[in-house]
C-alpha cells in the first residue's frame, strides 16, 4: 500500500512545525587542478621516465575505470589512454567496479557512458565483461580473480580516486588497493573481499592487492583526490613497486581535504539528493554520519536524517535509503531492485538497502523526523539542509543555529531566515 496524501499519516504530521530556515556558505581550503589543467597534468606525470619507460610501441593496455562519481573521470581516463597512445600502444577501458552496474556487462557500461566514459569520447573500446581470471592465492589460500580483459592485456593501468571509506577504516580504504581487489575483481572478487565482514575487509583489500601487483601486468597506478569542494586538487603517478607504501600516505592527504557540516551536530539532516554518483551508500556518511556499519564512524551528530530525492545517474540504484528515518514516496517510485540488491549481496551489508519511512512529500519527510525526534526543543528544532554529500559549500540551517553561527569563522550567512516554500503536493519549490 502506497503513503497516501491526506490519509492517516497525513493528519498525525499536519501541525508538526516546521521552522525558518537560513542559507550559509561553508568555507574550505580549495587547492584545485582546474579541468582544462587536468590533460596537461596527467601528461606531466606520465612523461616520467619510471612511469613513460612502461609503455612500449604495441603493447595492449588496459585502464580502469570505477562507478563512484568521480570529478572530472571522462576528463581524466582520455587523458591516460591519449598519452598511451601517444606511445604507440593500444589502450582500453576496462569497467572496475565489482558488483555494481547490476552485475552485468551492459550494466557497467550504462554507468561509464553516463559519467561520459563513451568510446566515442576515448577514441579507443571499452572491454565491458564479467568475466574474470584466476591470477594466484593469498597468503590465507584464497583464490584471487581480475578482470580477464584486464588479466591478458600486456599492462594495466589503475585510474581511481583515493578516499576514506564509508564503511570500515584501515591504511587502504577506497584508493589503488581496492580498484584492484574489488573493482578489477568483478562480481566474484568484490565477493571475496567482503565475504569474511566488513571487520576483515581492511586486511582483506591489501592482501588481495598485493597479490595482484606481484601476479597482474600492473604497470603503474595515477589515483586523484578531490578537495571539499568535489574538484580535483591532485594527480600523481605511483609505480608498481610504490603502491603498498605511498597509498597510505596520499590517503591521510584526501582525509585532509574532506569538508564536513562545520556545528557538527544536529536534530534532523536532509538531503536533498542522494545516489551513486555521490558515494557509494547514496550519501557520504563521512558527512553524513549514516554509517551502515560500526567499523566507522564520523560525520554530523544527528538523530533523524530525511532524503527527498534520488539522481537520475544512479539508474534506480536507491543503496542508501537504509541509512534514512524516513523518505519521500519519489524516491521509493524510481527504486530498481534489480540494480541495488546486487550490491549489498556482494558487500554482506544489506542496512544500506532497507525500506525506510515512506511518505507521501518532502514536507512530511521533514515532519516525520521532527516529530520523532526525543528530547529536543520542537519549537526550535536544529535542522541541517543539503543538496547532497559532496556540495556542501552552500547549506542552510533552522532559525535555532542564527546566533550561534555568528561566532563560526568559516560560516558566512547568505539570507535571512525564512520559512520554505513548498507546493501544493507539499514538495520544496
Amino acid at each position: 500500500m502506497e503513503p497516501k496524501k491526506g490519509g492517516v499519516v497525513s493528519k498525525l504530521l499536519e501541525n508538526v512545525y516546521v521552522p525558518k530556515m537560513f542559507r550559509v556558505r561553508q568555507i574550505f581550503p580549495r587547492p584545485v587542478i582546474k579541468p582544462e589543467e587536468i590533460p596537461e597534468a596527467v601528461r606531466r606525470e606520465l612523461y616520467k621516465e619510471k612511469f613513460a619507460d612502461k609503455i612500449k610501441p604495441g603493447m595492449n593496455i588496459a585502464v580502469t575505470a570505477g562507478s563512484r562519481g568521480i570529478a572530472n573521470v571522462a576528463i581524466i581516463t582520455k587523458a591516460i589512454t591519449d598519452f598511451i597512445t601517444t606511445k604507440g600502444a593500444k589502450p582500453f577501458v576496462v569497467p572496475a567496479m565489482g558488483s555494481h552496474g547490476g552485475a552485468t556487462a551492459e550494466g557497467q557500461i550504462e554507468v561509464l557512458n553516463g559519467y561520459g566514459i563513451t568510446e566515442e569520447y576515448l577514441g579507443c573500446p571499452i572491454k565491458s565483461s564479467m568475466e574474470v581470471k584466476m591470477i594466484g592465492y593469498t597468503e590465507e589460500g584464497q583464490e584471487v580473480f581480475i578482470d580477464k580483459n584486464a588479466a591478458e592485456a600486456d599492462g594495466i593501468v589503475i585510474s581511481c580516486r583515493i578516499k576514506p571509506h564509508n564503511a570500515f577504516r584501515g591504511k587502504y580504504e577506497s584508493g589503488i588497493m581496492k580498484m584492484m581487489a574489488v573493482g578489477l575483481g568483478k562480481q566474484v572478487g568484490a565477493e571475496h573481499v567482503h565475504s569474511q565482514g566488513m571487520n576483515n575487509i581492511g586486511k582483506n583489500i591489501p592482501l588481495i592487492g598485493n597479490v595482484i601487483i606481484k601476479n597482474a601486468p600492473i604497470l603503474f597506478a595515477i589515483p586523484c583526490i578531490e578537495n571539499a569542494f568535489d574538484e580535483t586538487c591532485k594527480i600523481v603517478g605511483v609505480n608498481k613497486d610504490e603502491i603498498a607504501e605511498e597509498e597510505p600516505k596520499l590517503l591521510q592527504e584526501a582525509f585532509a581535504n574532506m569538508p564536513n557540516i562545520i556545528v557538527g551536530e544536529c536534530d534532523v539532516l536532509v538531503v536533498d539528493e542522494i545516489g551513486k554518483n555521490y558515494s557509494g551508500t547514496g550519501v557520504d556518511p563521512n558527512i553524513t554520519g549514516t554509517f551502515s556499519t560500526k567499523y566507522a564512524s564520523g560525520g554530523v551528530k544527528v538523530q533523524r536524517t530525511a532524503m527527498l530525492s534520488l539522481s537520475e545517474e544512479s539508474h534506480g540504484n536507491g543503496l542508501g535509503i537504509g541509512l534514512a528515518s524516513a523518505i519521500t514516496k519519489r524516491i521509493f517510485d524510481k527504486l530498481d531492485l534489480e540494480k541495488m540488491y546486487p550490491n549489498c549481496i556482494t558487500s554482506t551489508v544489506l542496512e544500506s538497502a532497507r525500506i525506510p519511512c515512506v511518505v507521501s512529500s518532502d514536507k512530511e519527510v521533514i515532519q516525520i523526523c521532527i516529530r520523532t525526534c526525543v528530547n529536543i526543543d520542537k519549537d526550535n528544532v536544529r535542522i541541517v539542509r543539503i543538496p547532497n554529500s559532496l556540495h556542501i559549500e552552500h547549506i542552510m540551517l533552522s532559525e535555532a543555529y542564527y546566533e550561534e553561527v555568528k561566532n563560526y569563522p568559516n560560516l558566512v550567512i547568505e539570507s535571512e531566515p525564512e520559512y520554505l516554500e513548498f507546493d501544493e503536493e507539499g514538495n520544496i519549490f
